[in-house]
């Protein structure tokens, strides 16, 4: 299902099955991410051999980006993709910029800030790729999305407010840490917006769109790391430390794996599940978080994270049930003619970079 849509596969298989290949899809996503980002508060927060922290976060967007091409490259060719850009290469090109910068912002936070505030702000984005909606693509949003995203933004500003919040490291400092958060806050929601607009404006298929963006967001930070000077440490820092070059590797690959399922799930069940299932996920990365580096926590805080996931979840119920409405007032269309349209609803399927 795409926006609503149901597969042709979907429709031959038995509840079951449905069932079943979801779980697994949903799996894949929670497990691919959770490592994702597990993996990236280690390389951010906790120093390797005698060389220290690591420094270049350029350089890990750029190892995504690479992965992602030979990914987008695989899929243009299964799925019989033209490689020809559907867009003027300058639109692909803003994406790129703020995709790679807001990449850079997250990691760079993660020096600052504790993963689950860095988790939790990414949440807080719901208020700026709203405001980037009305003010790009003129679009309108019901009070209930404005409910949500107020409650968002007081769970997360109760979490911030009533306990630790700054990163296990020497340079922690929860004001450069927000500074970096609301820098890819506002890049992020410009990316999202802009990449809607393509799927849009120029019906943009999903893997072409990643093939480009994903190449010019490759040129963007090897440009970057070129002309800052940091190409030459940050590959020597990846060959002089075979823990730290099997992380990165380990890294661009959930990241990329990530994508596969959640272009399943989409395809096969709708973005909603695919919301509702990035819901879970967040719950989870958090609590590995806690768990695995131990990072103290209070009892208010405790309430923010609930007060936030509640309001998420709440959206992914109201979503699902105005998309049931929507099919009861659609009688006359056949489940297989359904299934032959083409959706267009856009995703997030970048999201592994959002980690």
């Amino acid at each position: 299902m795409v926006g609503g849509q149901v597969s042709i596969a979907m429709v031959d298989r038995s509840a079951l099955e449905q069932i079943g290949w979801c779980v697994f899809y949903g799996a894949g996503i929670i497990g691919t991410l959770v490592l994702y980002g597990v993996l990236q508060e280690r390389i951010m927060t906790i120093p390797y051999g005698d060389d220290g922290m690591f420094k270049y976060s350029v350089f890990l967007v750029f190892m995504n980006r690479v992965f992602a091409v030979v990914f987008s490259l695989c899929m243009v060719g299964l799925n019989n993709e033209g490689l020809r850009n559907s867009a003027p290469l300058w639109k692909y090109l803003i994406v790129s910029f703020s995709n790679v910068y807001a990449s850079t912002c997250q990691y760079e936070a993660l020096k600052y800030v504790s993963f689950a505030v860095q988790m939790l702000c990414k949440s807080f984005k719901m208020l700026p790729v709203m405001l980037w909606g009305i003010a790009i693509s003129g679009k309108r949003y019901e009070w209930k999305d404005w409910l949500v995203a107020a409650a968002v933004t007081v769970g997360v500003t109760e979490f911030l407010m009533t306990g630790p919040t700054a990163a296990p490291t020497d340079r922690a400092s929860s004001p450069v840490g927000f500074c970096w958060l609301m820098a890819f806050l506002a890049l992020d929601g410009l990316t999202s917006t802009m990449q809607e607009k393509l799927f849009k404006e120029h019906k943009t298929t999903k893997y072409n769109q990643m093939l480009y963006v994903n190449g010019l967001s490759s040129v963007v930070s090897l440009a970057t790391l070129t002309t800052t000077g940091q190409l030459v440490p940050a590959f020597g820092y990846w060959l002089a430390q075979p823990r730290f070059l099997a992380d990165s590797l380990m890294l661009s690959a959930s990241a990329v794996s990530s994508q596969w399922f959640i272009y399943s799930q989409v395809k096969e069940f709708g973005a909603l599940v695919f919301a509702a299932t990035m819901n879970v996920r967040q719950v989870v990365s958090i609590l590995v978080s806690y768990m695995k580096y131990h990072h103290p926590i209070t009892v208010l805080q405790v309430f923010g994270l609930l007060a936030v996931f509640a309001a998420l979840f709440c959206k992914s119920f109201l979503g699902m049930q105005k998309q049931t409405k929507k099919g009861e007032q659609q009688h006359l269309v056949s489940e297989k003619e359904e299934a032959g349209k083409e959706g267009t609803t856009t995703v997030d399927y970048k999201a592994a970079d959002k980690a």
